[in-house]
């Protein structure tokens, strides 16, 4: 069994947050998109290695939640930056991992959900976000990252077809989740 703080340590983001503030920061940039998927992936990495765990019951549920908060609250810390894009590039980051901790969560706590697949999921959270209901569009997400930690397989293609926002977000996270689960191998934090 692993230790608290194996997981993911507050030092392992911050060293990502500090590669950040020396790095330019263009949204067109290939480097740019790499080092937001590598950050928004080291953290899902972490999350999967729990449920991996929790699943070889080399951690009970309750360990297993607490390092799963433990991990949310480092990662959702507020973050500050002089320079207004890195800051949304964080944001951007800590939404799309939201699905991610709330999905982890609660298939700790409830299991998967009952019925639906992780695509029916989405689409119904691209509803309530056309709504204008947010939590209710995260908790789709959830609903569906719940499915894809049970082994249900999300065609990410369907991300291609989401209007920019929140739901565009979740679905980031739930494709790097349904990745790390496949392949639970950190990110180097050097090139």
């Amino acid at each position: 069994m692993s230790e608290s703080g194996a997981y993911y340590t507050e030092e392992r983001w911050n060293n990502w947050l500090d590669r950040l503030r020396e790095e330019d920061v263009d949204p067109e940039d290939e480097d740019a998109a790499r080092l937001f998927f590598n950050l928004m992936d080291d953290a899902a990495i972490a999350v999967a290695k729990v449920l991996t765990e929790l699943e070889e019951g080399e951690l009970d549920a309750e360990a297993a939640q607490s390092e799963l908060e433990r991990i949310r609250e480092i990662v959702m810390t507020e973050v500050e930056f002089d320079d207004e894009e890195k800051l949304v590039f964080v944001d951007t980051i800590q939404t799309s991992l939201l699905s991610v901790f709330y999905a982890a969560e609660e298939y700790v706590a409830a299991g998967p959900a009952e019925e639906g697949t992780p695509e029916e999921y989405v689409e119904a959270a691209a509803d309530a976000e056309a709504e204008e209901d947010v939590d209710a569009a995260l908790m789709y997400c959830v609903q569906a990252g719940t499915l894809i930690i049970d082994g249900e397989e999300f065609d990410t293609r369907l991300a291609e077809e989401i209007e920019y926002g929140y739901v565009a977000n979740f679905v980031d996270g739930l494709t790097s989740l349904q990745e790390a689960l496949a392949d639970p191998e950190l990110v180097e934090e050097e090139d």
